[in-house]
């Protein structure tokens, strides 16, 4: 499949040990579940959070198709892994999209020279979080507030460094804050117990009295203060595409190589070996067919991403708009490709394959769990919308 490979055989390098490093032991770590703080640490020794991170504040500043192939890469043998290395890059991009000047030098030139693991409890969705002004009341925008409430599907959070986090504020607006992981009242629980992507620590964080400076809020342009601000989510529906198609593509990997070095013939095949048996050379077939299309779609969207991407603040709302349009399509070609690919693997291995030796049905739930990340139904409905009236959609946390 086509991957757009990273600038420099240094970082090609570390991307592949990387990845051999997971491969070892993703089958016994998905079982096990928990935080993979080895693992994390390994993505911190391998230099590759700073990928997405401008060269003026200290990164590599590669581009959106190397940073995604590379998610695309690690998620074909940990898709839990691949999720946090891909969010962290997502969370450096809110910065580069939300912060200002300062707020994105202070914070990317220490999160390049320190090595910072970056954490999500961004969720738009759960708005139990909550900002209120410490101190007197003033007429202008407090310089104190305090931080209370809870938030859900908190990916990364344990044994990260820095939090992006989201409240509302007294006056019903969504305010987007960095917070260091460690600072008085906010505890991440250990509650994460989905069926799929197990090591994604994606579970609750709570904020007790937590204090917030005004400096450490966002802005402007803060989230959707300008059309440039509203590319984070094509950023993010980009990343979940990434990982169904390297879950579709990991999964087309154990069903290949099952059938080549322990696979059998059915008996009724009349064929010699299980390499020449037609209906597994169907779903074969079928497979590559569905992981090929996806990968083309990607490659498209991907390119459309690092165009509106570097436009910058001249962003324009059509061109962002369809942008969406290409990740949207992208992201529903590459969900159904990985849910086809982990349910065809059975087909292809048997009865056999069942074996939790294998730990084959990771890949199937993993790319379930993920899937329903928002619903398909919508992407599908704004794809429908377009075609027919050529509406474009409207910016949202989602879309």
């Amino acid at each position: 499949m086509s991957l757009v490979p990273l600038s420099s055989p240094a970082l090609r390098g570390a991307l592949a040990d990387l990845k051999s490093l997971l491969a070892e032991t993703a089958v016994a770590r998905d079982r096990a579940g928990g935080t993979a703080k080895a693992e994390r640490d390994a993505i911190r020794r391998s230099g590759l959070l700073t990928l997405a991170i401008p060269a003026a504040y200290g990164g590599q500043g590669e581009g959106w198709p190397a940073i995604l192939g590379s998610v695309r890469e690690l998620a074909q043998v940990d898709s839990s892994l691949a999720h946090l290395f891909a969010f962290h890059h997502l969370m450096v991009a809110s910065i580069l999209l939300y912060g200002n000047p300062t707020q994105r030098a202070g914070l990317l030139t220490a999160t390049a020279r320190r090595g910072l693991f970056w954490g999500n409890a961004l969720n738009p969705l759960d708005r139990r979080t909550h900002l209120t002004p410490a101190g007197e009341p003033a007429e202008e925008e407090p310089q104190n507030w305090s931080l209370n409430g809870t938030k859900s599907f908190c990916s990364g959070a344990t044994d990260s460094d820095l939090l992006l986090v989201s409240a509302d504020g007294p006056d019903g607006v969504l305010r987007v804050m960095v917070l260091p992981a460690d600072r008085a009242g906010i505890a991440v629980l250990d509650d994460w117990d989905a069926i799929g992507q197990r090591q994604t620590d994606s579970g609750t964080v709570t904020f007790t009295d937590v204090a917030v400076s005004a400096a450490d809020i966002l802005g402007p342009p803060g989230p959707f203060g300008d059309v440039a601000s509203s590319l984070r989510p094509c950023i993010a529906q980009s990343i979940l595409a990434s990982l169904y198609l390297g879950i579709a593509e990991g999964a087309l990997a154990a069903a290949r190589g099952f059938t080549l070095t322990e696979g059998r013939p059915w008996r009724a095949s009349g064929v010699a070996s299980a390499a020449e048996d037609p209906y597994l050379l169907h779903h074969f077939g079928e497979v590559q067919l569905a992981v090929a299309a996806a990968d083309a779609l990607g490659g498209l969207a991907l390119d459309r991403l690092q165009r509106a991407w570097e436009r910058g603040r001249s962003l324009g709302a059509q061109e962002r708009g369809e942008t969406s349009l290409a990740v949207a399509t992208f992201k529903v070609a590459a969900a159904r490709a990985g849910l086809d690919a982990a349910g065809r693997l059975f087909d292809i291995t048997g009865a056999r394959g069942t074996a939790g030796r294998y730990g084959f049905d990771r890949f199937w739930r993993n790319v379930r769990t993920h899937s329903l990340h928002d619903p398909l139904d919508y992407k599908l409905k704004e794809l429908g919308v377009h075609a027919l009236t050529g509406a474009l959609p409207e910016p949202g946390f989602y879309s």
